[in-house]
């Protein structure tokens, strides 16, 4: 098979071969025979591939189709011969089908469904275009659908728009610039809104509109008759019916009474306009049933005898239809309510009533009753209606129509109905008791008596009848009817045929019998020959009988029917054959619809002249009042007529024949009578005989136009000159006719009469119109109708001659400047109408009016006026030249077209563009010369100029400019129009035809323009200008969008390939010559042009950016050679690459063209291997090196900031890029830049305490100095002091919103110092307020702590920044391990997440992904330097816990040798890794790196010491959480603590811990870890202390519904401390801890003074005031179960949780719990509240008038935390008791500290100060309230308003109390009972009694020394020296032990 025949063959089956010389096919690809072999193979071409493609295949997998090829070679483009349609159908369905799929991923659904259903619509219009057996209207009808879904489909996914013309793809090659945009702008908009005509003034055709009615059902069963239903339309506004009626027959079962028209009771109503659609529109529809008088009386009426009777009405409104329907052709079910009339009088208008909704005057319908029928609209011309809905008409279907002529009259239409309504009538009793039952009876009678056959109709749907009888109305002598009917009588039989109307009366007695009483007629037609007018007519009323016959009508026609009649009757006869009853009187109204008849006098005076020859001027004069339809009708005969007057006397009857003819001619100008116009071409062509009527209609003609200088009503001039077209056709077929008759005679004479009548047109133009409104109506008529007449004369006359015509006419016409604006319109229309009109597409022709047209719009074009009209002129003028391309004369035409357009079109453009850049200035005041339309024309258009002109036309024009400033200033024009080109948006983004046509016509250009430019402006000539604006186009033009290929589909960058070559590697070879040319004047580009050339680097394109590296590096020589470096080519190079970023702002709009950059500055081959050979090598090799590094941070710079990326990725790619600028390229300013970019990121994201550090980076670049700074970003010309001080009210402002107030506390001394040097009293007033405000947020606010999280990025995937490293990263609120995995990886969605913290080999680190490594890490505070680290409280600690925190750890847990199989504790190791940071946390991001790490190994029994620590504290933390009610109400959380840690105690957890360590043999074989067994036993009694405290909090907390779950636990906790207890029996006593302070809680041997202290020094508090007994306490409990008794003791704790008690803020009462396990019940389970006033409570005794009440709540404010990493464990004990107030040997009270405001606290109380005079809480109004339901007790704040106003409330440490306060004599004599102890210690304590507090305020001596107190009495009145005091402090603590009942 030879090259010469191609076939391409489509792939119908997918094939895949182990062959390897076999191709791989998938189905729907083309493939291209290229040669068939023997076997069933052939060898192959895929032409989809931009490679060649060869192998066989078996020839079965395809199908053969013929083809063409095009471009032969190595690109060549195989098109298969079928409809092109079909060819872009395929295509179109294979690109969609890779699409469709993105969208289903995307999770478009909505457009994945509605593209699925389109293509599955175009796989079955492309199926039935394949077949081939469509005619060609059908054809025509699926290439529209095919094209209406393509183009959706394109727009909807973003494709490119296809331009189309008749369907199909046009070839731009084969059409100009201009015409392939107005295709592009018509594709855009629908259909039909270009619709422009060309006749006349443009006149819109009226679209008809048809209404599809369908009756499917009619339930009535209370009627069991047979009815007819009538449909209407009718107008509510109007109250008329506008159409006829559609009549369907029911049997009694309600089916249709002939059965052949089941399932077809259908009609169409027809001819409905737009405006008919705008009326208040309703169907009614009424029902007359066939049956008895009365439907439920039997007796009224035989049943033999049938009546027709109303029965019921129905309504719907049109507008609910058109609510319903939104679709064309959708058809839609609706049911109508059948209403009947309460009284039949009101029949007439019964559904004028239910549309008013009158209710009174119908009825309501049952249930289930009324119509259903079903609607559907449709539109366009009946026949077009047909063949579209063929099934629709195959049913038999009822064409109804519209009462009266349609909105448009065809020719064709014949139609003669008369519509007749029986409207009412008055008749008389007649001696009758009741009223009569009325029935008329129509008859149509022709002149000889005989009854017309059919011709009556009651409604389209039934055959017609020859006579109608009415429906009765029951005993109605008035009766209103308002029936009407059709009479469709035939032309031949309309004169002389009458109406005859008989009454009869129905009586419902007797047989039944319908008695005949009178009767009524009426002639149809005149005896002036006119029909019945259209109006209503009261007919007379003759007597006659049953008897009477009618055989002979002329004894009744010879009466007179009606009143006008009878007097033009006046000679009547005395006696009539008929008496006429002057008290009866009947009403008829009627409508004509007639083509062939007339109501009009007038007309038929005309049509008649003959007659009345006399009277024919008359008849003239009354023509302009006929009807325009009367004249339409009879169309043809009254231009016989005109011109038979003409004939027979010219001079008398000429003019008005004229003017008559000109009436009739702008008659069919009329929307209605458009469609005539065919008919007068029709009648001019074939039946005009008015040989001599050209000369009269000329002389005519001329008289006219020459009399239009002195008229001042010019209204019959101007109608002359809009019918100038059909006068000119009635003229030259007038001298056709005349010619053929005689031969040619009078040709010069015509010649003469034509060339006169050209120079009257001439003149009327010349006339100055400025000062007469009138002439300027007559000259825009003459100009619209000038070029309609160029057909006609073309029949007469030559090209040549005609055109000699028109443009002496067109040159007569005044320039832009002598006439106004609305005649320039008219001007340039009337050019346009000749441009578009057949003699200009003559070549002859067109050089003679080519001229004249660019003259004018050259005029246009300079003085920028009417630019739109003058655009459409030269669109289409290059158009034209376009389709004559081949001829010679079109060279000279371009030639003409540049010497007078180019220059004013390049004028006009930057005009234009310059108005659109600047119509934003104008707020919204739209120019008419600024619109993107007006752009877009004028663009066209220079590229169309552009594109026509040949190398020959470019040189003329560069050689034609008389000086160099000439050609500058074009050159300058020229380029600037081209930067705009690219720069604006001219042509929308879908338009890439437009695009690429644009882009190929520019480049083409410049290469013709670049010669002239290096002729004439290089060396000593040079031209900065022109030579940057060449260089700055260049560069544009390579980065313009539309020409980046390397995002399009393969075959569509093929296919612009194939079509235009890399048009970016032409420009950029142009671009290289042109430097090459620039010689020595290289320099004034450098380093100014480094910024765009670098741009054009950008270009993902290998042989641009290869051009592109000589040019660098002769900058960098140049620069080199001039100033020995080239660092202004460095700093250039810097700022454009940060620019370019910059301008990126990560929206998808800009195009990722970085990545490739890096190989220009990379590797082998790039600008290192030019540099390389020059002497100044290393310069240049660290110049790229610098730029390298800066581009890869550059490019993740980029890649973060996408619109789509996660605001932490955008953090840290700005972070990367802010540090590389300062420690790196020391560029200040761009430091600066990112600092701020870097706070906007993090405001963006909320994150306000980074936001602050990262302001502080700018901060601490400024000083406290006046140096005046510029304006800079945002900030305004100011002194560096403002600046400065303005930056710190910021920080200060967002470290307070991110509740960081320590770090701005340092900040506000640092302002109050500035302020204070400046005497600035008002400012230092102001931030000493901010910093006390602080200090106040530091105690009162609550701070969430953040989690902490170790992150490994790991993979080359990942950006430059983060790959290979690791980070620790600062959680959110409340953010856990699983959210920030679940956050990372959606920021990272490609990420793999590794499952295990090992650390990644170098196989991982070097792979091409991404792995996340995250787990949870806990910080480690570098708290060292703040002394008395346990008065500090928790609130604060916690704070510089996870905060400035550089050191962070995590474990990992093994086991160093076996695995001890019983307890796997004593075994398990933790590998602990510390992680050190570049910098601490929080910072100016909430990442920071890793900068080391360190590793240890921890014991376990260090392991287990470090647990049961960690879980204390978080118990700690979240007990005083709920004694402070954080948790509103939600005990859940603790809860779960609590079941968690109690249970892991009594099953494991603690209890494996004792097993392991606790055990003898691990003991003695570890002597080593004596002290911390020790220490791990303290951690063990110390958790079970405060479990105590948790389970005495949930006790009051716990819901009813979870009493099951607190009992428990409180048995479990008895287990556990039991087993703790036994556990410790088994120690030696130095691990036990007796001498400690949590030596209390296992064993109550007699207390040492050293003991007391530690006691102190631990306890949470100390309490004074009168206690009074509860009535429930733990005491009353007792067991004799062995284990011995546990004391837990607890604070009812007001402020922060503490983690070191020994300074802090407690509650009001210490509480001692007795815990005793009992078989029987829980110790804690009948523990119940008491009262919220504890201390007002006591009696009144003890509390006394002037008894202050006093309890020391210490809470202290930092100097700043530390913690003292060598202090034991005993000197951190928790949750003991303060006694060293009751110590002989008490030191000095520690210092106060500074005040603290009063103010309310949700979560604190206002503590009293203990260094006052008067106690906060003295006073009987003192109160101590609590909370029953919690256990938490806080202070009143009513004990501080008005009752020590002097005093500060402070918020002290606290102040020891001196031992005087207090003696023995006063607690022995307490009410409380003794709290008993059992075990050893029972007796010794039951010998001391409680006490209770002397008055603190008669006491006060805070200077007395403590030791005068130390010899105090015993029990028995003797002092006991070495004892009391052990005594009476252990008397105290029973003391507080009551108190904790009390509490409980």
């Amino acid at each position: 098979m030879g090259r010469d025949a191609p076939i391409s063959s489509s792939v119908i089956c997918n094939f895949r071969s182990s062959v390897c010389q076999a191709l791989v096919l998938e189905i729907g690809e083309t493939v291209q025979i290229l040669e068939k072999t023997e076997g069933p193979c052939y060898s192959l071409f895929n032409t989809f591939a931009l490679s060649i493609q060869q192998g066989i295949f078996p020839a079965s997998y395809v199908h053969l189709k013929k083809s063409t090829v095009s471009n032969r070679g190595v690109c060549e483009t195989v098109v298969p011969l079928e409809d092109p349609i079909i060819t872009e159908t395929t295509s179109t369905l294979q690109e969609w089908g890779v699409l469709w799929k993105q969208l289903y991923v995307k999770h478009k659904v909505d457009l994945f469904h509605k593209l699925r259903h389109v293509m599955n619509e175009l796989i079955d219009l492309r199926r039935q275009l394949i077949q081939g057996h469509l005619a060609q209207d059908q054809t025509r009808e699926i290439k529209r659908h095919i094209t209406v879904r393509l183009d959706w489909g394109n727009e909807h996914l973003g494709l490119d728009l296809v331009p189309r013309k008749e369907f199909e793809m046009v070839d731009q090659d084969h059409i100009s610039v201009s015409e392939l945009y107005k295709l592009c702008s018509s594709s855009v908009r629908s259909q039909g809104d270009n619709m422009r005509q060309r006749h006349g003034d443009g006149c819109h055709v009226p679209v008809q509109h048809h209404l599809f009615i369908n009756l499917k059902s009619f339930t009535y069963n209370t009627i069991s008759e047979d009815a007819d239903v009538f449909f209407s339309l009718y107008d509510t506004r109007d109250n008329k019916q506008i159409s006829e009626k559609f009549m369907v027959r029911l049997n009694k079962n309600g089916g249709p009474k002939n059965p052949e028209k089941v399932d077809r009771l259908c009609a169409l109503f027809t001819d409905l306009s737009s405006k008919d659609l705008k009326r208040d529109l309703y169907i009614v529809t009424h029902v007359i049933r066939t049956g008895r008088m009365l439907l439920n009386d039997s007796k009224k009426g035989l049943p033999h005898v049938q009546y027709r009777r109303p029965y019921g009405c129905a309504v719907l409104a049109m507008s609910d239809v058109f609510h319903t329907i939104t679709d064309l052709k959708e058809e839609k079910d609706f049911v109508l309510k059948v209403y009947t009339c309460n009284n039949e009088n009101e029949w007439f208008q019964i559904h004028e009533n239910i549309i008013r909704k009158s209710s009174t005057k119908y009825s309501a319908p049952s249930t289930n009753y009324g119509l259903i029928i079903s609607l559907q609209l449709l539109r366009g011309e009946l026949d077009q209606i047909r063949r579209e809905n063929q099934a629709v008409f195959s049913r038999a279907l009822a064409i109804t129509r519209k009462l009266g002529f349609p909105d448009v009259i065809m020719p064709g239409d014949t139609r003669n109905d008369l519509y007749l309504t029986l409207e009412r009538g008055d008749f008389e009793r007649g001696g009758k008791s009741v009223q009569k039952n009325i029935e008329v009876t129509v008859y149509v009678l022709y002149a000889d008596g005989d009854t017309l056959k059919d011709c009556i109709s009651l409604g389209s749907g039934e055959p017609n009848t020859s006579e109608h009888r009415s429906f009765v109305l029951y005993h109605n002598n008035s009766p209103r009817w308002s029936e009407m009917i059709k009479l469709p009588i035939p032309i031949d039989r309309f004169r002389g045929s009458h109406l005859r109307f008989e009454f009869r009366h129905c009586s419902t007695k007797d047989k039944g019998e319908k008695k005949l009483f009178g009767f009524a007629f009426t002639p149809l037609m005149r005896e002036d020959g006119t029909t019945l007018s259209d109006e209503s007519h009261e007919l007379y009323v003759y007597k006659c009988d049953e008897n009477t016959t009618f055989s002979n009508q002329g004894l009744y026609l010879s009466m007179p029917c009606c009143k006008e009649d009878f007097n033009s009757c006046p000679n009547l006869p005395s006696t009539l054959p008929f008496q006429r009853n002057p008290k009866e009187t009947f009403w008829v109204s009627t409508q004509l619809c007639s083509t062939k008849l007339t109501q009009n006098v007038d007309l038929l005076a005309l049509l008649n002249w003959k007659a009345h020859p006399d009277k024919v001027l008359d008849i003239l004069g009354q023509l302009r009042h006929i009807n325009g339809e009367e004249i339409v009708k009879f169309l043809r005969d009254v231009l016989d007529t005109l011109f038979c007057l003409l004939d027979d006397n010219t001079d008398k009857y000429g003019p008005l024949v004229f003017q008559s003819l000109v009436f009739i001619i702008n008659l069919l100008r009329d929307s209605r009578f458009y469609h005539f116009r065919p008919v007068m071409e029709a009648y001019i062509q074939n039946h005009f005989a008015g040989a001599l009527a050209y000369k009269e209609l000329i002389r005519c003609l001329k008289w006219y136009m020459d009399r239009s200088a002195e008229v001042v009503r010019q209204d019959h001039i101007q109608e002359a000159m809009r019918a100038l077209e059909y006068l000119l056709k009635f003229i030259v077929q007038s001298r056709i006719l005349y010619s053929r008759a005689t031969c040619g005679m009078e040709e010069e004479l015509f010649r003469a009469s034509i060339q006169e009548l050209f120079q009257s047109i001439r003149f009327v133009l010349s006339l100055d119109s400025r000062s007469s409104e009138t002439l300027v109506f007559t000259q825009a008529a003459l100009l619209n109708s000038f070029p309609d007449i160029f057909d006609e004369l073309l029949q007469m006359f030559t090209v040549q001659e005609v055109a000699e015509y028109v443009r002496g006419t067109l040159g007569s016409m005044p320039s832009t400047v002598d006439i106004g604006q609305s005649m320039d319109v008219v001007k340039l229309q009337s050019i346009a109408r000749t441009v578009e009109s057949r003699l200009f597409f003559f070549p002859e022709s067109r050089s003679i009016l080519l001229p004249v047209v660019l003259h004018h719009i050259h005029l246009h074009l300079r003085q920028q006026r009417e630019l739109l009209i003058c655009s459409g002129i030269l669109t289409s003028i290059f158009s034209i030249i376009n389709t004559s391309a081949m001829e010679s004369s079109v060279q000279e035409e371009v030639e003409m077209m540049v010497e007078s357009l180019l220059d004013v079109l390049l004028q006009t453009l930057l005009s234009i563009m310059s108005k659109s850049q600047s119509l934003e200035t104008a707020r919204g005041q739209r120019c008419p010369q600024c619109t993107a339309e007006i752009t877009g024309e004028y663009v066209s258009t220079l590229l169309s100029l552009l594109r026509q002109m040949t190398e020959v036309h470019f040189h003329h024009l560069l050689n034609n400019f008389h000086s160099k400033e000439e050609l500058k200033e074009f050159l300058l024009k020229i380029f600037c129009v081209f930067r705009n080109l690219m720069k604006l948006t001219i042509f929308p983004r879908d338009w890439s035809v437009m695009r690429l046509l644009t882009s190929h016509v520019i480049v083409v250009t410049t290469q013709y323009l670049s010669p002239a430019l290096h002729k004439n402006f290089s060396e000593a000539d040079f031209d900065f200008k022109v030579w940057n604006s060449f260089f700055s186009l260049t560069v544009l033009y390579i980065n313009q969008p539309s020409l980046q290929l390397e995002p399009l589909t393969q075959a569509k960058r093929k296919k612009v390939l194939d079509k235009y070559g890399d048009m970016r590697v032409m420009m950029a070879y142009e671009l290289f010559s042109m430097w090459q040319k620039l010689g020595e004047n290289k320099p004034h580009f450098i380093p100014g042009m480094m910024g765009p050339f670098l741009g054009v680097t950008l270009v993902p394109q290998s042989e641009v950016r290869n051009i592109m590296i000589p040019i660098f590096h002769d900058m960098m020589d140049w620069e080199q050679r001039q100033n020995g470096n080239f660092k202004l080519v460095e700093a250039e190079l810097m700022d454009k690459l940060e620019s370019m970023v910059s301008d990126g702002k990560g929206d998808g709009n800009h195009r990722e063209l970085f990545g490739l950059l890096t190989q220009l500055f990379g590797p082998y081959p790039s600008l290192l291997e030019k540099i390389e050979q020059e002497t100044w090598r290393e310069t240049g090799i660290s110049f790229v090196t610098s730029v390298t590094r800066l581009m890869e941070r550059l490019l993740d710079y980029r890649e973060c900031m996408k619109g789509d990326e996660m605001e932490n990725k955008k953090i840290g790619g700005s972070s990367n890029l802010m540090n590389f600028y300062k420690s790196e390229m020391n560029k200040e300013e761009m430091y600066i830049r990112y600092i701020h970019k870097l706070c906007d990121l993090h405001l963006q994201a909320e994150d306000y305490t980074e936001a602050a550090f990262t302001l502080l980076l700018y901060w601490e670049l400024l000083h406290w100095e006046d140096r005046p700074l510029r304006e800079f970003l945002h900030y305004p010309t100011q002194s560096e002091w403002q600046r400065k001080e303005g930056l710190s009210r910021k920080v200060l402002h967002y470290f307070n919103k991110g509740k960081c107030w320590e770090y701005g506390i340092s900040l506000c001394r640092e302002l109050a110092f500035q302020y204070e040097t400046l005497y600035d009293y008002q400012s230092l007033s102001w931030i000493r307020k901010m910093e006390a405000a602080y200090y106040d947020n530091i105690i009162e606010q609550q701070r969430i702590e953040p989690e902490f999280f170790r992150m490994g990025f790991y993979g080359r995937k990942f950006p430059f920044f983060l790959r290979n490293k690791e980070f620790v990263c600062r959680g959110y609120d409340y953010e856990r391990l699983e959210d920030f995995q679940q956050r990372m990886l959606g920021e990272f969605p490609q990420a793999i997440a590794m499952q295990h913290p090992n650390q990644p080999d170098d196989a991982l680190l070097q792979s091409d992904a991404q792995y996340l490594q995250i787990y949870a890490v806990t910080p480690v505070s570098d708290i060292t330097d703040v002394p008395q680290l346990e008065r500090v409280p928790e609130r604060i600690k916690s704070f510089y816990r996870i905060n400035n925190v550089t050191r962070f750890h995590y474990d990992r847990p093994f086991h160093k040798g076996p695995k001890d199989r019983e307890n796997e504790f004593r075994s398990l190791w933790i590998e602990r890794t510390t992680l050190i940071l570049s910098r601490p946390l929080p910072g100016i991001s909430r990442w920071a790196e890793v900068e080391r790490r360190e590793l240890v190994e921890v014991s376990p029994l260090e392991n287990a010491i470090y647990v049961v620590e960690n879980k204390t504290q978080e118990l700690r933390t979240l007990i005083s959480q709920y004694q402070h009610r954080q948790h509103h109400g939600n005990i859940n959380p603790l809860s779960m603590l609590l079941n968690g840690v109690i249970d892991a105690a009594v099953n494991g957890g603690i209890a494996r811990y004792q097993e392991a360590f606790f055990d003898k043999e691990y003991i003695n074989s570890q002597p080593e870890d004596t002290e911390r067994i020790a220490q791990l036993n303290d951690l063990m009694q110390e958790q079970v202390h405060i479990l105590g405290v948790g389970l005495a909090v949930h006790e009051k907390l716990v819901h009813p519904e979870m009493r099951p779950l607190h009992k428990k636990l409180i048995d479990q906790f008895h287990m556990m401390r039991q087993s703790l207890y036994v556990a410790q029996q088994g120690l030696p006593a130095a691990y036990t801890g007796v001498n400690s302070p949590r030596g209390i809680l296992t064993t109550h041997s007699h207390m040492s003074p050293e003991s007391v202290r530690l006691i102190h020094r631990h306890s949470p508090m100390n309490l004074q005031g009168s206690i009074r007994q509860s009535s429930s306490s733990l005491s009353s409990h007792t067991s004799s179960e062995a284990g011995g008794n546990l004391v837990i003791l607890t604070d009812g704790l007001m402020g922060e949780p503490p983690e070191d008690t020994a300074h802090m803020q407690v509650g009001l009462t210490c509480t001692c719990f007795i815990f005793q396990p009992s078989p029987s019940s829980s110790s804690l389970s009948s523990i119940r509240s008491t009262s919220s006033q504890i201390i007002n409570s006591a009696p009144s005794s003890a509390r006394g008038d002037n008894n202050l009440q006093r309890a020391l709540l210490q809470q202290v404010s930092p100097c700043k935390p530390c913690i003292d990493p060598h202090m034991g464990l005993p000197e951190k004990g928790h949750f003991l008791m303060h006694f060293d107030a009751f110590h002989h040997q008490n030191s000095d009270p520690p210092p106060a500290l500074p005040i603290r405001s009063l103010r309310k606290s949700p979560l604190h109380p206002i503590p009293g100060s203990p260094t006052s005079p008067q106690s906060a809480l003295g006073g009987s109004n003192s109160t101590l309230s609590g909370s029953a339901s919690s256990g938490v007790s806080s202070l009143s704040e009513s004990n501080f308003v008005g009752q020590y106003p002097d005093p500060p409330v402070r918020n002290d440490a606290m102040e020891p109390v001196p031992s005087h306060l207090w003696t023995p004599e006063e607690y022995l004599d307490s009410p409380y009972l003794h709290i008993h102890y059992s075990g050893p210690e029972a007796e010794s304590l039951d010998q001391v009694r409680p006490f209770h507090y002397r008055n603190p305020v008669s006491h006060l001596h805070p200077h007395s020394h403590p030791q005068s107190h130390s010899q105090t009495a015993g029990l028995d009145g003797h002092p006991h020296p070495h004892s009391h005091s052990h005594k009476v402090m252990l008397s105290f603590l029973l003391s507080m032990l009551h108190i904790s009942n009390l509490l409980i």
